[in-house]
């Protein structure tokens, strides 16, 4: 970063070709096109601009999720398609998919929810099947593997990876939008940058003057500075040990919260990986707290929780415009009621797991 500073190019430009670059060869696929942008929210609107959604169209996604996900589909002008979600899982429910699929639907969007991947078989199925798009929400998935390949090389249309200052890696924003369409890599690189026809940095590096370019379309400010690519170019280089150090916290929490009247996070399939953005549990039916409660025990011992996610289908906007209720989403108005996320980040310590899991125990058994 201190290089960056002092080469004086501090915008989108050499560190952020690196950075995209390095994306590709850490996924390992060299037919993917990797684009760095401002932010996970960024990526997924140039996802489904490129891919042509639009005005009448509906896109299906997660009830059990932030925001972001479905507001960029309203940036469009199309329409959200809330659905429930696994209980088992906390991910999208393949059959809840299928079931709100309408001449106007045009794309799904997966999350992989808290870093575990969803059920990309069927789900890509389903949009082979109804002619579909599929944009992975991969904004905890990182690293997260399906059936031992990493989320980023599945065959959906576009995936979009989240760096901000919360996730297994940081730029502290930022995110990147992956893909193997080339025709959806170039167009989201004309909207990333006012829809301009020409990057800035292959202007001004050029052999020769070259100063003209052309506007071709309305497009946004989603670029992605040099700055926070040389940050991501060194957290980049340590992916892998941040996701085995929460793997590591992940069972710690698992053995020490044995025992409680909780639901425990659901485990990876045999052989893949789980990135462990988060560590949710959910108080057991009958538990002798009540979710707030149990938040509120824990926050007066110094511990500080969250609850992931608020559903959509309890927020004014997304209730009041689809008319929605609770009891259209039974498993994510379940979960949400009994749900919190415990602290979990790579400078915890066995020490600081066992603290937590003390309160809990007193917090739940008195």
């Amino acid at each position: 970063m201190v290089d960056t500073l002092r080469s004086g190019w501090v915008t989108t430009g050499p560190k952020a070709k690196r950075f995209e670059e390095a994306f590709g060869a850490f996924l390992g696929d060299p037919e993917l096109h990797c684009i760095a942008v401002n932010s996970a929210t960024a990526g997924l609107h140039l996802a489904l601009e490129a891919l042509g959604i639009g005005p009448g169209d509906e896109v299906i996604t997660t009830t059990h999720t932030f925001t972001a996900t479905a507001e960029v589909v309203r940036y469009l002008g199309a329409d959200v398609k809330l659905v429930d979600i696994n209980p088992a899982t906390l991910n999208i429910d393949p059959a809840a998919i299928e079931a709100a699929i309408t001449p106007r639907t045009k794309c799904i969007i997966p999350v992989h929810y808290a870093g575990l991947a969803a059920d990309m078989d069927a789900i890509l199925a389903i949009a082979s099947q109804h002619g579909l798009k599929v944009v992975e929400d991969a904004a905890h998935a990182l690293p997260t593997t399906y059936k031992g390949q990493l989320v980023g090389t599945l065959n959906s249309d576009v995936t979009v990876f989240s760096f901000y200052a919360n996730k297994t890696i940081t730029t502290g924003e930022g995110g990147m939008l992956v893909t193997r369409n080339p025709e959806v890599a170039a167009r989201a690189k004309v909207m990333r940058l006012h829809g301009i026809n020409r990057d800035a940095f292959d202007r001004f590096t050029a052999k020769v003057p070259s100063w003209y370019y052309e506007i071709v379309a309305p497009g946004y400010k989603y670029n992605l500075t040099d700055i926070a690519a040389a940050m991501g170019l060194h957290q980049l280089g340590r992916a892998t040990a941040f996701q085995r150090k929460r793997e590591e916290l992940a069972a710690q929490y698992a053995q020490a919260l044995a025992g409680l009247p909780l639901v425990l996070p659901p485990q990876p399939a045999a052989g893949d990986m789980h990135s462990w953005h988060l560590y949710v549990v959910r108080l057991a039916d009958g538990a002798r707290l009540q979710r707030d409660a149990f938040i509120e025990t824990l926050f007066a011992e110094g511990i500080g929780c969250s609850v992931h996610y608020i559903p959509l289908h309890q927020h004014p906007y997304w209730r009041e415009r689809y008319a929605l209720q609770a009891a259209d989403f039974p498993h994510s108005q379940h979960a949400y009621e009994r749900m919190l996320s415990l602290p979990l980040y790579t400078r915890m310590t066995v020490d600081d797991v066992q603290r937590v899991a003390a309160a809990a125990r007193r917090a739940l058994l008195g």
